[in-house]
């Protein structure tokens, strides 16, 4: 016990500090500051003295003993704070929850009845209450995923219990009068208590599953560590998302196949996609109205939602599944079973394609909001570099000499700012078209076609939209020409010295979302494939996942490249 402790507790402050898990902003000799559970601060105002276990906050000014802060938290009194603890901590002959993979098969065990959608609701959302979210994973969500603090809040996002809680969360939830029976997550442990099925192992944020009617159906998490089997492959990602289930535990449930839906119940136009988060994160981008399916093959809760949509008012779905919809022939089956259910109740259906470098919908909108901000800040080309590249007309030069004059009263600066040389900026003085012909011969047109696969509904190709290892894993060391299709042919202006893969950049940056009008293919993306014609003879690249490689490659029969055309 620490010097200045005036009780006999088996613990201190910071093991209740922990227990919460209340986020440390500093330590000093003898204290430490936390962001404060009571008011919400998130500014490290929470003064934890460590040689009195008492704590105060500095910005709401509450105080008290560690029992108390336990205690506010919870909403219980400092006597069931003090038997928590304990619980949580293993002292004082309380046992706690561990991780346990053994025991019965599932068909040995009793299982309950489900409880009603009400009393699944009620116990999810006081479990929600008790729950904070750990700035990790609000960081997570802020950093990585675009969304801001009211949406994350306004989502009910949480980070999962330490498991040592559990046991006391399921206590606490029955003694608010909550059914956890039922409930799936729920289960009898060894000793005949009720606890809930979250592991060490399984920790991560908390995605509420929420039906069409506002009601909690299911919980769901993103794993801090996808689960892998020890035999799985080195490139297998694993198990990124889990859905709380107490299916096989004594008195557990399973959870079934909920639907989460995010939005207007009474939109016009809906949106289905994979994953209650990307379904949240998309409608927080765009205020569309989603449904999110647990997986590619749980779609039974579909018909059920379809059902009520018609009559609410929808009259179209899009289906949003991922963009792997193309080279997974489980994903493209739930994607034409959506279509089915849809046109089952008089509704139209269509297939949403987005960039295929991205794969899922919430990760298109975040690129393109990404490109927007970062379009702002990029720095602007001279005129010169931008009449090299094409994207200014010689007789631009006039304007952007007049705005110069008009902005800086003379032409002292002039030609630095157009970026000519001294010889280039006489020329202009000179006004004779030798600055023209000067800037022409540093400039040529180079000629490209682009080449896609064909890919019709119902027709998945294995490496598609990856990058050259999918195309080598699907047997092919080559692009085989009888997959492709001719999408594009154009042209464009560049410097004489601008290498090949500055130009296929430009090529991929022309044709990435904001397409042309005359334009016949899907965002140029990985298993594309870029013809660079010139007059000694064409060169292949295939889109990687980053950058281009060259590639031997036979335009699809009845296709030639085009000559190039040379300025």
């Amino acid at each position: 016990m620490g010097p200045g402790n005036h009780h006999d507790f088996p613990f201190h402050i910071m093991d209740v500090a922990g227990i919460l898990r209340l986020n440390i902003r500093r330590r000093i000799p003898g204290q430490a500051y936390a962001d404060c559970p009571i008011c919400g601060d998130r500014r490290g105002k929470l003064n934890l003295n460590l040689a009195k276990d008492a704590w105060r906050c500095n910005y709401c000014g509450a105080g008290g003993g560690m029992l108390a802060l336990y205690a506010r938290v919870y909403g219980i009194s400092n006597s069931d704070a003090y038997r928590e603890i304990c619980d949580a901590l293993a002292v004082d002959g309380f046992a706690t929850e561990t991780f346990r993979e053994d025991g019965p098969p599932v068909g040995d065990l009793p299982q309950a009845a489900s409880a009603s959608p009400q009393e699944v609701h009620q116990t999810y959302s006081m479990l929600l209450s008790m729950l904070n979210l750990l700035p990790v994973h609000r960081k997570h969500l802020r950093e990585v995923r675009g969304l801001t603090d009211q949406q994350i809040d306004a989502f009910q996002f949480r980070s999962t219990p330490p498991t040592a809680l559990c046991r006391i969360y399921a206590e606490r939830l029955r003694r608010a009068g909550c059914k956890v029976e039922g409930v799936p997550g729920f289960y009898l442990n060894d000793y005949g208590k009720w606890t809930i099925r979250f592991y060490s192992r399984t920790s991560g944020i908390i995605i509420p599953i929420v039906g069409v009617d506002g009601l909690i159906r299911g919980i769901q998490t993103r794993l801090d560590h996808p689960l892998r089997d020890k035999d799985d492959p080195p490139d297998r990602e694993g198990i990124k998302y889990l859905t709380l289930s107490s299916a096989g535990k004594p008195g557990g449930v399973s959870s079934g196949s909920p639907i989460h839906f995010v939005g207007d119940p009474c939109a016009r136009v809906v949106y289905v996609t994979e994953g209650p988060l990307k379904a949240d994160i998309a409608h927080a981008l765009t205020g569309r109205s989603f449904a999110a399916v647990l997986g590619a093959g749980n779609l039974a809760g579909l018909d059920g939602l379809f059902a009520f949509l018609g009559r609410s008012g929808t009259k179209e779905i899009i289906e949003a599944a991922d963009m792997d919809k193309y080279r997974n022939a489980m994903v493209d089956a739930g994607s034409s079973r959506v279509a089915e259910l849809a046109r089952k109740y008089g509704l139209e259906c269509r297939r949403l394609t987005w960039n295929p470098n991205c794969k899922g919908i919430d990760d298109w909108l975040l690129s393109l909001r990404e490109k927007t901000e970062q379009g702002r800040g990029k720095p602007r080309m001279t005129w010169k570099e931008a009449y090299l590249h094409g994207q200014l007309a010689f007789a631009d030069l006039r304007s952007e000499t007049e705005q110069w004059r008009s902005t800086h009263g003379d032409d002292s600066g002039l030609g630095a700012a157009l970026g000519l040389t001294e010889e280039e900026y006489k020329a202009l003085v000179r006004g004779d078209g030798g600055l023209k012909a000067f800037l022409d011969r540093q400039r040529r047109r180079q000629r490209f076609r682009i080449y896609q696969l064909a890919l019709e509904r119902g027709q998945v190709v294995p490496f598609a939209f990856t990058g050259l290892e999918g195309l080598r894993k699907a047997g092919f060391a080559q692009p085989p020409p009888s997959y492709y299709r001719l999408v594009h042919e154009g042209e464009l202006i560049c410097p004489n010295d601008q290498s090949e893969q500055a130009i296929l950049e430009r090529i991929f940056t022309r044709y990435n979302d904001d397409l042309p009008a005359d334009y016949g293919g899907h965002s140029l993306s990985p298993s594309d494939v870029v013809e660079l014609c010139r007059a000694e003879g064409s060169r292949y690249f295939y889109r990687d996942k980053a950058g281009f490689a060259p590639v031997r490659f036979s335009p699809p029969q009845g296709e030639t490249p085009a000559e190039a055309e040379v300025n």
